[in-house]
């Protein structure tokens, strides 16, 4: 989470319009989910991966660290479509198992593959969003929109106490580890049990904390923040529209085909 957002306030796109990043991050992961298709999701991902890394400036070894992350998930979590434990030997391969087949078929691979594709396309069409979008600006087209404000302000405080437990946790193991306290399994899992509870009492002190800080500072049920507010550009505006016309065309075209 530091990661992504020390990147989000040093990407070159940080200063675009936050709206038109919302509307290409939003419309082109409806177009992705919708379609469930091979090449719209390959095409998304290039698409985004190009925009984040080359225009964006991210670098290309962070940006597919990244990514590996839900990768691995999306693997593990399709392996139960591939496999399969069957009498009969299907068509991709068959192990046997005794009397049984640890088997799977040509199309369960394909349905798994489409699934990994179009959730990774997905997850990419986001990284777009938070890589070059700092929060704040997020909230503030969120905001514009009208989402109800109480999602708003919970957002807000749960992104502020990510970097606060964050900070408090890392303190708490430094000083775990200068003291030997990870030296073996029985000595990790006491300290992880300290570490936990040590981690909920100091977070129930600093809301406390924060919120009469609040209090004292006239807080009203509203959460002000100052937005720093970027006009946006004709030209990206028709570039963003282009794309998802086409975008929207090309998954029309698959669902006439299909």
């Amino acid at each position: 989470m530091v990661i992504i957002d020390r990147l989000c306030y040093n990407s070159k796109l940080r200063y675009v319009n936050a709206g038109e990043k919302f509307a290409f991050s939003v419309l082109t992961l409806i177009a992705c989910v919708i379609s469930r298709s091979i090449r719209i999701s390959c095409l998304v991902l290039i698409m985004t991966g190009v925009l984040t890394v080359w225009k964006g400036g991210i670098p290309v070894s962070r940006y597919l660290r990244l990514l590996t992350i839900p990768l691995v998930f999306l693997i593990l979590s399709t392996l139960a479509i591939v496999l399969n434990l069957s009498g009969t030997p299907m068509d991709l391969f068959a192990v046997p198992i005794g009397s049984v087949y640890l088997t799977g078929s040509r199309d369960s691979l394909a349905y798994a593959l489409k699934l990994i594709l179009t959730a990774l396309a997905s997850v990419s069409c986001l990284y777009f969003l938070s890589l070059n979008t700092p929060m704040p600006d997020i909230l503030n087209v969120l905001r514009r929109i009208h989402c109800p404000r109480l999602i708003l302000e919970l957002m807000l405080l749960i992104y502020r106490f990510i970097f606060v437990l964050f900070e408090i946790s890392s303190a708490i193991r430094t000083a775990q580890n200068s003291r030997l306290g990870n030296r073996d399994y029985r000595t990790s899992m006491k300290s992880f049990s300290a570490l936990v509870s040590a981690l909920f009492i100091r977070a129930m002190k600093k809301s406390n904390a924060l919120y009469d800080a609040m209090e004292s500072r006239c807080y009203d049920g509203t959460i002000h923040v100052l937005d720093e507010t970027f006009p946006p550009r004709k030209r990206e505006i028709c570039w963003i529209l282009f794309f998802e016309a086409a975008l929207y065309l090309c998954v029309a075209a698959e669902k006439i085909v299909l």
